[in-house]
């Protein structure tokens, strides 16, 4: 079976290429945020490496191009996985993630990436659910609109 390795924060927000990482019959991380993705890493690796140690160590990047690393066009993934869950988990809004302490051009650019790969994920890979709420087939939002939730 072909596994889909895009995790939730690289799905949340686009950065996962259609038929690319995102292809396979189940995205097997794609319900966990990145900061989680590295924790399960290291207790995989806690008794003997199995994961090279370089793979977590290495800055993120799509490496679309020399030298690119995610932080280039998002923020820093422990930032940018609280923002997701405040947003997308629980449902706050703009204003209220701003009040929560979020830097408003940094809410800005993620709602609006969030909202502007939708179709993405409609396209994507089944999602092995292990967290709540969920994302993937029953959490949907326009496509064809400005909607910004």
């Amino acid at each position: 079976m072909v596994l889909s390795t895009g995790n939730r924060s690289e799905i949340m927000t686009g950065y996962c290429t259609l038929y690319g990482d995102m292809a396979g019959a189940l995205s097997v991380i794609g319900d966990l945020p990145k900061t989680v993705v590295y924790r399960v890493a290291a207790e995989v690796n806690r008794e003997h490496e199995v994961i090279p140690a370089r793979v977590m160590t290495k800055p993120p990047s799509a490496e679309l191009k020399s030298g690119q690393v995610d932080q280039d066009s998002l923020p820093p993934y422990d930032v940018l996985d609280a923002l997701l869950e405040a947003f997308v988990d629980r449902g706050l809004d703009e204003a209220a993630l701003v009040a929560a302490g979020f830097d408003r051009q940094v809410v800005s650019d993620v709602v609006r990436l969030v909202a502007t790969s939708e179709y993405k994920r409609r396209q994507g890979a089944p999602i092995l659910h292990v967290t709540t709420p969920i994302l993937g087939r029953r959490r949907r939002m326009p496509l064809a609109t400005r909607w910004r939730g």
